[in-house]
């Protein structure tokens, strides 16, 4: 009877069904001497656990912290803002310097129908602009009429 018990537990254990008190019996069993000669090859593995269970770590661990350096690390980060910041200033300036066209022409005829160009465009787009409101004068007018305000 207690062959077959040990038998399915240790099978159950090989499988990870056993409770920590089947355990506990396994353990047991293979510290005791009587144990059968076919199961003698599962005697070390128990053995092992027993053994280690009663295994002290008695070495102080020695913990350094880290220092860091928070000066170096911000004057780094300043540097780097400083050159980004430059950088823009530097790139900005020069596409400005770089159009200084402005527009001008030296001959009046070509100066004259480009402004009559610029100001056909801009007439246009007011012109957009005035439909646009014309419909929202409409609208008022409906609705005028439909709440009779």
């Amino acid at each position: 009877m207690e062959l077959d018990k040990i038998e399915t537990l240790i099978e159950k254990y090989f499988r990870g069904e056993t409770s920590i008190f089947e355990e506990n019996e396994l353990r047991n069993y293979f510290s005791s001497s009587n144990v059968l000669p076919h199961l003698e090859q599962y005697k070390p593995i128990f053995a092992y656990f027993s053994l280690v269970k009663e295994q002290k770590f008695g070495q102080e661990i020695q913990l350094h912290p880290k220092k860091r350096n928070v000066t170096w690390l911000s004057i780094a980060a300043s540097i780097v803002v400083l050159l980004g910041i430059g950088t823009a200033i530097y790139v900005n300036y020069y596409k400005a310097n770089q159009h200084q066209d402005l527009g001008t022409y030296d001959n009046p005829e070509i100066a004259f129908r480009e402004t009559q160009k610029a100001l056909s465009l801009l007439s246009n787009h007011i012109n957009f602009g005035i439909e646009s409101v014309q419909y929202i004068q409409e609208y008022q007018n409906s609705k005028e009429l439909i709440f009779k305000q």
